[in-house]
């Protein structure tokens, strides 16, 4: 599996300006915990869908990343995520801004999938993509002052391989007429997470 992995970046706080991911990228984050309102972000994930990863350490004090916000923001620029409903809430909340342009390969797994209840990113790689996606690391310590080598592998694999996923529920989505649907629960996923930073959770405020 490592030997696989592309090429993996590190860096404080912020994306250096100078580097042109294009206009598809893949993004993921580890936090200190999995509530947004209390646990901290402590890495942001992107992959280019070619042959790097950039891993972005977050300080404790969250210092001002304006390249990061820029692509974040950006129309033009889509973000591929895996639970996005997790990962925008945590960097709505830590920098204010809203995150434009998302696909969730989550949401369209379950739109497309239908025929089955496992749509976590290690059961979408094992059937989509036949890869074994190991997440040892998924519960370790993020906050710590330096990262392992095991921590940025596991890192990587969570976003080398969403552009493949997408493509591959993509050509489910269209071949079962759902692709308008799973792009109307994209364009939705600002207003759940700001339900969710406001306190509703998981109340089905449609309920009657």
């Amino acid at each position: 599996m490592s030997s696989n992995l592309p090429k993996i970046y590190l860096h404080n706080d912020d994306i250096p300006e100078n580097i042109s991911l294009g206009n598809q990228i893949a993004i993921d984050t580890e936090t200190l915990g999995l509530n947004p309102s209390r646990d901290r972000l402590c890495l942001v994930q992107i992959n280019d869908g070619n042959e790097c990863t950039h891993l972005i350490r977050v300080s404790s004090k969250i210092n001002p990343a304006p390249n990061l916000i820029k692509i974040l923001e950006s129309k033009k620029i889509q973000k591929l995520f895996h639970f996005a409903r997790f990962d925008v809430a945590v960097m709505t909340k830590s920098y204010g801004v809203t995150v434009n342009n998302i696909y969730c390969t989550k949401i369209a797994s379950k739109i497309a999938r239908t025929y089955t209840d496992k749509h976590s990113l290690k059961s979408l790689c094992d059937e989509l993509l036949n890869i074994s996606l190991s997440k040892e690391e998924q519960s370790s310590d993020w906050g710590a002052e330096k990262l392992t080598e095991n921590q940025k592998k596991y890192a990587a694999n969570d976003v080398i391989y969403l552009h493949k996923i997408k493509q591959a529920l993509d050509s489910i989505l269209e071949r079962e007429n759902r692709i308008d649907l799973a792009k109307s629960c994209f364009e939705f996923i600002n207003t759940q997470v700001e339900l969710d930073l406001r306190g509703w959770g998981n109340q089905n405020i449609f309920d009657h």
